[in-house]
């Protein structure tokens, strides 16, 4: 079937006026490079659910895609009934959505196909953090969890995040049953129309009451003595993103003040002051920094839109310097660590070990593959990050990354260790003096063709570098299972460098992590800045 017809019957089913009016106008200018980039293929459901630009065809995010998604999991649930029943005995299922454009959309049109299935469906009435959806989910034991949201993807991106009940324990669901959802979405995608979904208006609302659950176990997690808390001058960006409402009850009943960043304070989907929202991002936080700078604040917080990231901002000197997502990584290990008698540290492969830390406390330790569908299933998990600005303190209760808890527990150490004339700089170089000066980095590269990363990685792997910096280097392939299930990317190790090199599993970005150890803090940072010129001319020669 050639584009134009496929486009056709696209518009035949496509209930949206703004992605029916962009296929009308791609097919009567002729542009079939525009239909052939909507059409040649579709967004791919994984472990990561589905993210994509919004628009028409099976390779945007739009209505039909998402509602031949919820088809799927309903489905999925209804076919696999006993392994995914509630504690109530049924098939239940959490809706959540951030404040993307069409995020509301998508979640009503969800939660209505999974009512139409028969399941019971719970959709929250306002725009909520992940974190939130996510303990949600775990609360009610649910079969499933869905959240719309592309988190700190580009402003005209959405997307679709899956947590799965039973076995998984309301985590993000990982292989195979992503693999089996998939192949149920591209079934109904030949076989069902939009129109010819089931679906019902059976649906019970979740609101505040279940917003404030999530806001006292946030609070429970630090202690009830709220002395010396307003001290610290705390300056909160939510990134034109949905933290903010939930971040000021969770700081306003333990005890913390912060100002806003009133520009990027309320959701909007355009992202109007950010070309980028994400706190990794150059410029994305120099909103921040003004207005910190203003407020003679101690500490800086951003969140990222859908809040289940965490930067954060020190003083230093006459402004504010960024701590790596290893270095906050390295600071939530060891306060967590420190009131622990057991348990489990973990971190991704391509974060700075724990390892130390954890054997200092007498803990265990466990490394694992990228992303939190991994991190959240070690066994008797503590802590767990990923140097993504991902955190999981509270993994029995909301077992994903939360920027919102998280951000509570630095604001507690940085007050504490400010009522001792200390900084989170002053703890973090003591840390490093008792398990070593490392520093860590990123090189990446964006592509508007994914074949380039594949490229890239074939020759990395039929070609790997033998020495990095004069040191000679181990090689590992991932894809080959050694010591973690099989994934895409490399390591090359040596006595002072750690570099992995994989693709992104939610942009078109092909990503190089580096790691330095060294015997001083300075040497570390300058043997990092020759790291990362060796990984661009690297990834440049390929």
């Amino acid at each position: 079937m050639d584009l134009v017809a496929l486009a056709n019957n696209w518009l035949a089913q496509d209930p949206d006026p703004v992605t029916r009016l962009e296929l009308q106008e791609l097919i009567h200018a002729g542009d079939e490079a525009g239909l052939a980039s909507r059409f040649d293929s579709r967004l791919q459901f994984g472990t990561a659910g589905l993210r994509g630009e919004l628009g028409a065809g099976p390779n945007r995010m739009n209505r039909i895609v998402v509602a031949q998604a919820a088809y799927a999991i309903a489905r999925f649930l209804n076919a696999n009934r006993a392994e995914y029943i509630d504690k109530a005995g049924e098939l239940s299922v959490v809706v959540g959505y951030d404040g993307r454009v069409n995020s509301y959309i998508f979640a009503q049109d969800s939660a209505e196909i999974f009512a139409g299935a028969g399941i019971k469906t719970r959709l929250f009435d306002s725009a909520v953090p992940t974190p939130v959806a996510a303990f949600t989910g775990k609360r009610f034991h649910a079969s499933a969890t869905v959240i719309v949201t592309a988190s700190h993807n580009p402003p005209k991106d959405n997307g679709y995040k899956v947590y799965l009940g039973g076995q998984n324990g309301c985590s993000q669901l990982v292989s195979p049953q992503d693999k089996q959802i998939a192949a149920l979405i591209d079934q109904i995608s030949i076989e069902t129309k939009f129109s010819d979904i089931p679906k019902s208006s059976n649906i019970e609302t979740l609101g505040q009451a279940d917003e404030d659950a999530y806001v006292a176990r946030a609070a429970s997690l630090v202690a009830s003595d709220q002395s010396g808390r307003s001290d610290l001058r705390i300056t909160y960006t939510a990134m034109h993103g949905v933290g903010y409402k939930t971040m000021k009850s969770v700081f306003d009943s333990t005890g913390f003040v912060f100002s806003s960043v009133a520009k990027q304070q309320e959701p909007d989907g355009q992202f109007p002051t950010v070309s980028f929202p994400n706190p990794e991002e150059p410029g994305a936080m120099d909103l921040s920094f003004a207005h910190a700078l203003t407020q003679h604040s101690d500490l800086i917080i951003a969140n990222d839109p859908d809040a289940d990231r965490l930067a954060v901002g020190v003083r230093s000197g006459n402004g504010y310097q960024m701590l790596t997502g290893d270095q906050v990584g390295l600071l939530l290990a060891e306060m967590i660590a420190s009131a622990k008698q057991s348990g489990t540290l973990a971190n991704s492969i391509v974060s700075a070990s724990l390892a130390k830390v954890a054997a200092f406390h007498n803990l265990k330790y466990q490394q694992t593959l990228t992303g939190f569908k991994w991190i959240s299933k070690v066994p008797n998990l503590s802590f767990g990050y990923e140097e993504a600005l991902g955190y999981c303190i509270d993994p029995d209760f909301t077992p994903d990354k939360d920027g919102i808890s998280a951000a509570l527990a630095i604001a507690e150490l940085a007050a504490t260790l400010k009522a001792e004339g200390m900084s989170l700089l002053d703890l973090l170089r003591g840390l490093a003096k008792r398990y070593g000066h490392v520093a860590t980095g990123q090189v990446s590269i964006r592509v508007t063709d994914l074949s380039v990363i594949g490229k890239i990685m074939s020759d990395v792997k039929s070609n790997p570098v033998a020495e990095i910096l004069g040191e000679v280097a181990e090689f590992e392939n991932l894809e080959l299972g050694k010591n973690l299930p099989a994934t895409e990317g490399v390591i090359f190790t040596t006595g002072s460098y750690r570099v992995i090199i994989r693709p992104s599993g939610t942009e078109p970005k092909l990503k190089c992590y580096l790691q330095v150890t060294a015997e001083s803090e300075e040497n570390s940072k300058t043997k990092l800045a020759g790291l990362k010129d060796w990984a661009h001319q690297l990834l440049s020669a390929y």
